[in-house]
């Protein structure tokens, strides 16, 4: 059972580029006694451009330190992340931090259209630089749609990607909505990735839109939690993202649990009507879960704990 921290982090008027929103918090190790959580918020204009901020490993309550430009210009216009960048997942790689993150176009026939990219940073993660100006995983013949949310880590010489793709759009209520599903990739360097285009984890039913996979690996066993929703209101509504978990003995052939992968709820805080973009990092025994709550992550970045 998680013990609950509530949210930890409202950025709203923090920064000029803050006015809504702390998407998809992504967190990694800063040194021993600090956490850094890089996360999306929203501009006036509704574009995600990446911060991040530094939270006390002892207690994520503590917040010691919080970007002061953020760490990611958007790309060149007609890019694949020319409307919004997302991050998801950092690998520490020889003496560089590796970002794979979520690059944002605007479309015409749906709302839109991504793709993942990677970016690298040589100072710690304050800030990053484009590994390259294109997607390294993108639609391609057998993914038609768009990729999203990567988490990528380490089979001994294997690079191991899990992410989210598209499968068909379906129609509410005037608004084409995507239904996505996890799948994975391999890859020798962390750049060139192999696709088998199969989904690793099965919907419950045939509208269930599954994504951000995050993983946690300890004693040969990798355990993946995972946020689905609906297709038909899922804004707040009773279709809303939930957490979920699943389990694997090699980190390629996953069981999907029963159980809820999240925290309790408590009805009126941030959380009561939406749970998603889950996070897991493991530290001093103790597996940290950051997440958002309500509106996609609209007040800020919930955290709940429990002993590993």
């Amino acid at each position: 059972m998680w013990n609950r921290s509530g949210l930890i982090f409202e950025p709203k008027g923090k920064r000029p580029w803050m006015h809504s929103h702390a998407c998809t918090p992504t967190a990694f190790l800063q040194n021993e006694d600090t956490i850094r959580l890089l996360f999306a918020p929203r501009n006036e204009k509704g574009q995600s451009i990446p911060s991040y901020l530094d939270v006390s490993a002892e207690d994520p309550q503590q917040v010691l330190a919080l970007g002061e430009r953020p760490i990611m210009t958007l790309g060149k216009t007609g890019t694949f992340d020319d409307g919004g960048i997302m991050p998801c997942c950092v690998v520490p790689f020889e003496d560089e931090l590796r970002l794979y993150y979520v690059g944002w176009n605007a479309s015409v026939s749906v709302p839109y259209r991504n793709a993942i990219g990677m970016a690298v940073s040589r100072d710690g993660g304050k800030s990053f630089e484009r590994a390259f100006p294109g997607a390294v995983v993108d639609r391609n013949r057998d993914e038609p749609y768009f990729t999203a949310s990567p988490w990528v880590f380490r089979r001994g010489d294997t690079w191991q990607m899990l992410y989210t793709s598209t499968v068909r759009f379906v129609e509410v209520e005037g608004r084409q909505e995507p239904i996505y599903v996890i799948m994975q990739a391999t890859s020798h360097d962390g750049i060139e990735w192999q696709r088998d285009a199969k989904p690793v984890l099965p919907a419950r039913h045939d509208e269930e839109a599954i994504a951000r996979p995050t993983v946690d690996t300890h004693d040969g066993v990798y355990r993946m939690w995972f946020c689905h929703r609906a297709s038909r209101n899922f804004r707040n509504g009773p279709g809303s993202y939930r957490i979920g978990e699943a389990i694997s003995q090699d980190g390629l052939s996953w069981e999907r649990l029963d159980r809820s992968g999240g925290p309790d709820t408590t009805p009126g805080v941030f959380d009561a009507k939406m749970q998603t973009y889950p996070c897991i990092l493991r530290h001093r025994g103790i597996l940290h879960l950051f997440y958002n709550g309500n509106g996609f992550g609209e007040r800020g970045i919930g955290h709940a704990w429990r002993k590993a």
